[in-house]
């Protein structure tokens, strides 16, 4: 199996090796979404003819998909491909779910909604860095591996141990995970400043293809603002848009902000990792040694 963290380049480089190797799993938490499709940068039919894609187009926009729902799935992608006499490739930037699938996710029960709304008020009142103070105090195992203004993991370190009465660390025993010596990971990392120019370019690009009109077209389908898909990076600014909350200058600017401040954590987030190899974007021939040198061993 073959891991490939980071967004820049994935599928391209998974394209330049033999399809007939190789499958790829998507693990990137928008793209599973069908209909957003173009700020969640899906690859186009050419790049998904090449190479058979799973995990894409799989769930409605309304569907509150979860890390439990990418395991279970990745899981039976990896089935299919290896039955087929292939290597599953698992391409995208979403730490949350590589580390869920690979380390393994706890079995941890539903937690009333009602305690995840109270947390998002108190977080809107209080906000992030007296929420994570509480965090600390009460797990400081979990507190210790996230950042203090990380909201969605402040909010879910609270509200599991509000709703279980448990800290979230305590549930991190016994998770099956699916690494194994055999797992190859590979990072790309570029320099801040160039990452920032390819960022910039890629937004400007998808509002010219037309993502405000994407996000006006599933507002008209119901697909509202309140949901999980359509908070995401380049969306939920757009949505604000279209609310007359931000002029287009500025939405055009939030969004390349926030996916900036995104791909910084993406890249804190792997860097974690002392497993994995990393290149910069256009290391192709280094890429493809180092997978060749792993197959034949």
């Amino acid at each position: 199996m073959i891991v490939g963290p980071t967004a820049s380049g994935k599928t391209e480089l998974s394209c330049s090796l033999a399809s007939e190797i190789f499958e790829i799993v998507s693990a990137d938490s928008v793209q599973v979404y069908r209909l957003l499709d173009i700020g969640s940068g899906k690859p186009d039919a050419a790049i998904r003819g090449r190479i058979r894609h799973h995990l894409i187009d799989i769930v409605e926009p309304d569907y509150p998909f979860s890390a439990g729902d990418f395991c279970r799935l990745a899981e039976n992608a990896c089935r299919e491909i290896t039955g087929r006499g292939k290597i599953p490739m698992f391409v995208g930037g979403t730490g949350l779910y590589i580390d869920s699938f690979f380390l393994g996710l706890s079995e941890i029960p539903d937690i009333e909604p009602s305690i995840r709304e109270k947390l998002s008020g108190e977080m809107d009142e209080r906000g992030p860095l007296s929420l994570y103070d509480e965090l600390k105090s009460v797990d400081p195992v979990f507190a210790g591996r996230i950042s203090a203004n990380d909201r969605q993991r402040i909010l879910r370190g609270l509200e599991v141990q509000r709703g279980t009465g448990r800290p979230l660390s305590s549930f991190f025993e016994g998770k099956r995970g699916f690494q194994s010596e055999r797992t190859l990971f590979i990072g790309l990392s570029d320099e801040r400043m160039i990452v920032r120019e390819r960022i910039a370019r890629r937004v400007d690009s998808m509002i010219k293809q037309g993502l405000v009109e994407e996000v006006r077209s599933l507002r008209e389908m119901g697909f509202g603002p309140e949901l999980k898909s359509m908070k995401s990076i380049g969306y939920w600014e757009i949505n604000m848009f279209l609310d007359g909350a931000l002029a287009m200058d500025e939405t055009v600017e939030r969004i390349k902000i926030n996916t900036g401040r995104y791909a910084k954590r993406q890249m804190t987030w792997f860097r974690r990792r002392n497993d994995v190899n990393w290149f910069r974007p256009g290391e192709n021939e280094k890429i493809i040694d180092l997978i060749k040198e792993w197959i034949d061993n």
